[in-house]
């Protein structure tokens, strides 16, 4: 995984945790995420790049990855994605928020029906 893929995979993760406020589980899930994939740098990048404007974080990281994600293969996409959505089932619950962010990614990186199958899937 490269420090680009790192960084998308680990904002993806952090702005859904951030939507409603990084929770002491969440950090817990994204600091051993940054273990995992030896991204701890990549992580500090994503905290500062939502505590940049926290306000409109979600449409900054949307915009980013777009940018930069296009460049990946869709089962990268969606991989990233979906990792995401397991972290929130981790934690016990997605909020309504959550899920409509993640669809919302889905959407603009071009793997939504996809993404919506894997979700059926995992129930």
């Amino acid at each position: 995984m490269t420090s680009e893929e790192k960084k998308a995979y680990l904002l993806i993760k952090s702005v859904i945790f951030h939507y409603h406020g990084l929770d002491e589980d969440e950090q817990a899930i994204l600091e051993e995420t940054a273990t995992n994939i030896q991204g701890h740098d990549e992580l500090e990048w994503a905290t500062q790049f939502i505590g940049e404007d926290y306000v409109n974080a979600f449409d900054r990281a949307k915009d980013y990855l777009s940018d930069v994600m296009m460049d990946f293969p869709p089962e990268t996409r969606l991989k990233y994605i979906c990792l995401a959505w397991d972290a929130n089932n981790r934690k016990g619950y997605i909020s309504e928020m959550e899920a409509t962010a993640m669809l919302k990614l889905a959407n603009t990186l071009g793997i939504q029906g996809d993404f919506l199958a894997y979700i059926k899937s995992s129930n």
